[in-house]
């Protein structure tokens, strides 16, 4: 009986895939909020102390998950992590010699020599018999010779290569300083000019019957592009209702691929969406009307409603909205054309 429940209920149970999922999310958390991992560890997040906390084995689970992405950085940050618990008395299943093998040869891809030796002559001193960190001792060893003659120029090359494809890595993706800031709350500053001219306003869609008498809350928020804030636009039971349509449909979200103009999963959008149309529900059609009049856009040539759900850690990079030159048919199917405007509705904090 307990096995067959269990061959039932595995259908509901996390995989592999949900682990790296949840694992790359705690990296994209910590990296976007400058976390160092002592305080994501132990669960000291600003403003809120957690009682949940990461043992030295979840340490060496997010450090794996990261070396088996050739991820160095972040390998070398939660290995360091699992041996300083290990070293400070925690009683855990994972095991020194373990973390002193993965954290050397992190160290060492990232050109620490040195610290990699150190390393290695720690494991060694756990497990003499270990047949890499022997050969990997060696390997070292005569490295550190060769540098010593002072033939530094395949090391200077490495590390020209190295800033090359640091150069590269920054400049793909040249918001992403300023987006890592919005999300930490730090904002973009705005001349003392242009924050004079934005004001907060009660709003009456220009004089639409349905607002007249009970106009809503409006806030500039930016004037170039222009963005709007409108507070206080969906009551909570029309969220539950919007959520549970939802929840049964959401699935990975996808982008277009500009090259072949198919839809397909991407890393750099990490949430699950589903679409809702006005005549599957009232609550939905009378959402549809509220967008429709506070913009004086006719919603008949936009898209569904879409629901995206961001989990834990999830993102969606800086990309643009509208379909850009490079890919004309981005809308193509819907025979309306390119977007104009994007309205959000925030449905959790």
């Amino acid at each position: 009986g307990f096995i067959s429940n269990m061959t039932i209920q595995r259908q509901f149970f996390p995989n592999d895939e949900d682990q790296t999922g949840a694992a790359k999310a705690l990296l994209r958390l910590q990296d976007t909020y400058n976390l160092d991992t002592d305080t994501l560890s132990r669960g000291n997040l600003p403003g809120v102390k957690h009682k949940s906390f990461l043992t030295a084995e979840d340490c060496f689970e997010l450090g794996k998950i990261a070396y088996t992405e050739a991820d160095y950085y972040h390998t070398e940050l939660w290995m360091e992590q699992a041996l300083k618990q290990l070293d400070e008395g925690e009683v855990s299943s994972a095991d020194k010699v373990y973390v002193l093998d993965y954290l050397s040869y992190a160290v060492y891809q990232q050109g620490d020599l040195s610290k990699a030796v150190t390393l290695t002559k720690r494991l060694l001193e756990l497990d003499p018999e270990h047949q890499r960190a022997n050969g990997n001792m060696k390997y070292f060893e005569y490295i550190m010779a060769k540098e010593k003659e002072g033939n530094k120029s395949t090391t200077e090359s490495e590390d020209q290569a190295e800033k090359e494809t640091e150069v590269k890595k920054k400049d793909y993706l040249p918001e992403r300083r300023k987006y890592e800031m919005l999300c930490r709350g730090e904002g973009l500053k705005m001349t003392p000019r242009r924050q004079k001219r934005l004001f907060c306003r009660y709003y009456d869609g220009n004089r639409n019957p349905r607002y007249i008498l009970g106009p809503v809350k409006q806030e500039d928020e930016w004037d170039k592009p222009r963005i709007v804030r409108f507070l206080d636009i969906i009551s909570d039971e029309e969220i539950e209702t919007v959520k549970e349509l939802a929840k049964p449909r959401l699935s990975r979200a996808t982008v277009h691929d500009p090259e072949t103009g198919k839809l397909t999963t991407a890393h750099y959008r990490v949430s699950k969406s589903a679409w809702l149309s006005g005549y599957e529900s009232p609550v939905v059609s009378r959402i549809n009307t509220r967008i429709q009049d506070l913009t004086g856009l006719d919603v008949s040539t936009a898209e569904e409603l879409q629901v995206a759900n961001y989990g834990v850690g999830g993102q969606y990079e800086p990309h643009f909205d509208f379909g850009r030159k490079d890919e004309p048919d981005a809308f193509k199917e819907l025979g309306t054309g390119n977007r104009i405007a994007t309205w959000l509705f925030y449905v959790s904090d």
